[in-house]
């Protein structure tokens, strides 16, 4: 029962309110999702994020195979964090923290993700050709559409995907 880590950290030029209420609002995430995955939300994102909050969305995220994906938002923090838990979906186990702070110059975004790929012994098989590398895509989309969205960060800092 192997647990992956996932950890993507990305600087913008903009204020903590502005980051906020960005991230606070769940019809946000069709806006940093590559299309190809076929993002759509189905209910639960008519309001901004609290707690006991439950979306439902579906996605396509290989082979054209329409997947719903259902989570709760577990936890909030206004302008300091989220979580975001799996209660159905592609994964054994999706436990997604959403952390943001205001740094010299804009923000800092860090999310922090906990995850166990189905399957077994198979799941951990596929995970580096497939899930891995389908994952670390996705985050360097969001990232490349964050700053497309936002602008780039000036000051000194690289963006950066890593698993553990």
């Amino acid at each position: 029962m192997k647990i992956y880590t996932l950890k993507a950290k990305q600087n913008l030029p903009i204020s903590l309110d502005e980051a906020w209420n960005f991230l606070s609002d769940p019809k946000n995430l069709k806006t940093i999702t590559p299309d190809y995955m076929g993002f759509q939300i189905i209910s639960g994102a008519d309001r901004k994020m609290y707690s006991g909050q439950i979306i439902q969305y579906i996605v396509t995220p290989i082979a054209g195979i329409k997947t719903k994906w259902v989570t709760e938002i577990t936890h909030t923090q206004d302008k300091e964090y989220f979580v975001d838990e799996q209660r159905f979906g592609p994964y054994a186990l999706w436990h997604h923290k959403h952390f943001i702070k205001e740094i010299p110059g804009g923000v800092e975004m860090e999310d922090i993700i906990d995850y166990k790929v189905p399957f077994g012994i198979l799941g951990q098989l596929v995970h580096p050709f497939l899930v891995k590398p389908k994952l670390k895509e996705i985050f360097a989309y969001r990232e490349q559409k964050l700053i497309e969205l936002f602008g780039t960060f000036t000051k000194e800092h690289k963006n950066q995907i890593e698993f553990i």
